[in-house]
């Protein structure tokens, strides 16, 4: 355990970092499991608005560095095939 006071609060700032980047990445994946429901449901149009949703929640993560930029695109552009195929 930290003895300094500035180590004392750096760890505090981390664990509460630590504890708002778990929320994002919850609401991330819950936005998606809402999008892929609609999608096994057949709901097109549905999908099409959760899917920007979903996009937006991934591109704000990315930019705070909650996850990996290469790794949002790669969610949303899974998710938008997934979408292209129903359509079509």
């Amino acid at each position: 355990m930290a003895n300094i006071k500035s180590a004392i609060k750096r760890i505090q700032v981390g664990k509460r970092n630590t504890l708002k980047n778990k929320i994002k990445r919850t609401e991330i994946k819950t936005a998606i499991k809402k999008f892929e429901s609609t999608l096994s449901l057949g709901k097109a149009d549905d999908a099409k608005e959760l899917l920007k949703d979903v996009d937006k929640k991934l591109k704000k993560a990315s930019a705070k560095n909650i996850i990996h930029k290469n790794a949002a695109a790669r969610k949303v552009s899974r998710l938008t095939k997934k979408l292209n195929k129903l359509v079509k």
